[in-house]
């Protein structure tokens, strides 16, 4: 079985720096323009980091466990990995576009990998307009924030503050509040991923709202419209034993 082209990236712990080290030492190392697959060595932060980076290149990603945290990462060995990307399963993911109009008129975009949310950056509560493809579906969401999740993001930040966990292949995103005060009964709502949401920051300039796109964030932002950006694919490989989809359907039970 022939070697692939590997082009591998660690992130920034000693750890996974001797790995990368030793991976390439045994597997070869080719530069990123000549690449067929792309080993990530980390946690779930480096690997999305890791696509984001990678984002126009359209190269599959298999990821190996050496942070804290790997969701969306492989067990790791030094063995055998020829033959684990032969028989890897591909995943292919959409991400979540966010465009971003800003008090000072500045509009801006990004993409997300696991959601968008919105979070207020001060004392007092964020009063949002929430809109799905352009009906009005809450007036005034009085909360901390207010997220958009993807069917992969929906375990991590979405599932922590109560919002449902989405298989893959349902085509859904979750729209999931953030410490909600009004409407009190308002838990959120499960999307179909074709729906184009509108959040309007009510009284912008006395209670100042951000938006993230995973880690990037715009700060003082007046109006964000979110939706599923369908020309723009990211591929990640899993062992068949463990796949992503096997592990939201586990997550469930935890």
């Amino acid at each position: 079985m022939s070697t692939p082209l590997i082009h591998f990236v660690a992130s920034q712990t000693d750890s996974a720096g001797d790995v990368s080290a030793m991976m390439q030492k045994r597997y070869g190392q080719c530069d990123v323009n000549d690449a067929e697959v792309i080993v990530a060595l980390g946690g779930d932060g480096f690997m999305l980091r890791t696509l984001h980076r990678l984002i126009n290149r359209n190269l599959p990603v298999f990821g190996m466990k050496i942070g804290n945290v790997g969701f969306l990462m492989n067990r790791f060995s030094e063995d055998e990995l020829v033959e684990r990307l032969a028989n890897a399963r591909s995943v292919s993911l959409n991400p979540l576009k966010m465009v971003v109009m800003t008090e000072s008129g500045t509009e801006t975009s990004a993409l997300a990998i696991n959601e968008i949310s919105l979070l207020r950056q001060t004392n007092q509560a964020a009063h949002i307009r929430v809109t799905v493809n352009d009906s009005i579906k809450v007036e005034d969401l009085v909360c901390d924030g207010v997220l958009l999740a993807t069917a992969a993001g929906s375990t991590a930040y979405n599932f922590s503050v109560r919002g449902p966990i989405l298989p893959l292949g349902t085509d859904a995103l979750a729209l999931t509040p953030i410490s909600p005060f009004r409407p009190r009964r308002w838990n959120g709502a499960i999307l179909p991923n074709s729906a184009h949401v509108r959040f309007e920051v009510l009284d912008h300039y006395k209670r100042s709202v951000s938006a993230t796109a995973d880690a990037y964030e715009v700060r003082d932002v007046v109006r964000v419209d979110a939706y599923e950006d369908k020309d723009t694919e990211m591929k990640l490989l899993f062992d068949p034993a463990h796949s992503l989809e096997e592990r939201i359907l586990n997550e469930q039970f935890l």
